[in-house]
């Protein structure tokens, strides 16, 4: 098996334009069309439905080596993984199309075809013949090598790129149990099942912000479908009454009326004195961290520093 001789010029002697987006009626992408599973990202699996694009167009800008192989060919066994795995190491500098002959046979036979495996060029469109049988691995280097210098001297001179989906999508971790444990929870009504749900994800992950704002949230939940009737009412008549405003700030909150809830407290830290002050100041507090990002904790955090000083 001598090497022949590839010269610079593209003969064209095998004609595929045939193949330019006309499929077999009734044909579709084989079965595992794209890369073959663990062949690497420089290989792909190239059916009638595929061949323009994977092939003829690809050919415009990188070297496209077609491998005609079939399921019962042993040599086709032989010679494929040596294919493979120079095309990873040639890092795109060639893309390997598989062709299986027995499910793409308008393909073959406008390859002319006659035995297998049979290994061709595919450069700018054009056919470059490179040889039929399993060649050893340093032949087949020099083959690819002959059709890279080919591919060059007439303007195909880019490389494949490996593709970034199968290369860095990131593995998607299964959803912890724990945030459907807490929302069921609270949807039935049951805040410390919720509670204890959200604190167990805090233990490992103690800066989770949405498990500390649903933990928040589950407080206030909490503290206003239990709170005394009578506190809100004492709310009304003392302004200065610390468990009675906390109370009927926290209802506020809950009701979404962030003002008047900010308002309320930060009078009753104004009012009190020694641990009731520091008992309103940390519950105000624990209702910014609560609502987080909005305009209205900004302007209430300067009315308590107005308060405190």
């Amino acid at each position: 098996m001598t090497q022949p001789p590839l010269g610079p010029a593209l003969h064209g002697a095998v004609d595929l334009s045939a193949l330019r987006n006309r499929p077999a009626p009734g044909s579709a992408p084989a079965a595992g069309a794209g890369a073959p599973a663990g062949a690497g990202p420089f290989v792909l699996d190239v059916s009638e439905a595929t061949f323009e694009t994977d092939v003829l167009v690809q050919s415009q800008t990188v070297p496209v080596v077609i491998d005609f192989w079939a399921e019962w060919c042993g040599p086709c066994k032989q010679l494929s993984p040596v294919l493979e795995r120079l095309a990873a190491e040639y890092g795109g500098r060639f893309v390997l199309a598989k062709i299986d002959v027995d499910a793409n046979q308008r393909i073959a036979q406008a390859a002319q075809v006659q035995s297998i495996p049979m290994v061709v060029g595919v450069v700018a469109g054009q056919v470059v013949p490179l040889f039929a049988g399993a060649y050893p691995e340093a032949q087949v280097r020099q083959y690819l090598d002959e059709l890279i210098k080919v591919a060059n001297a007439n303007g195909v001179t880019g490389t494949a790129q490996a593709p970034v989906a199968d290369a860095e999508q990131p593995v998607e971790e299964p959803e912890d149990p724990r945030w459907d444990a807490a929302a069921d929870a609270i949807d039935r009504g049951d805040f410390d099942a919720a509670a204890d749900a959200y604190r167990s994800i805090l233990t490992e992950a103690p800066s989770d912000p949405d498990a500390t704002a649903g933990l928040a949230q589950v407080e206030l939940l909490r503290r206003v479908t239990t709170a005394d009737p009578a506190l809100l009412a004492r709310a009304a008549a003392d302004p200065a009454d610390v468990d009675a405003a906390c109370a009927a700030a926290d209802a506020e909150v809950a009701a979404g009326d962030l003002d008047a809830a900010f308002a309320r407290m930060v009078e009753v830290v104004r009012l009190s004195a020694g641990a009731e002050r520091t008992t309103a100041r940390e519950h105000l507090i624990g209702l910014f961290d609560l609502v987080g990002d909005d305009p209205r904790v900004a302007n209430a955090r300067v009315a308590l520093a107005n308060a405190l000083f």
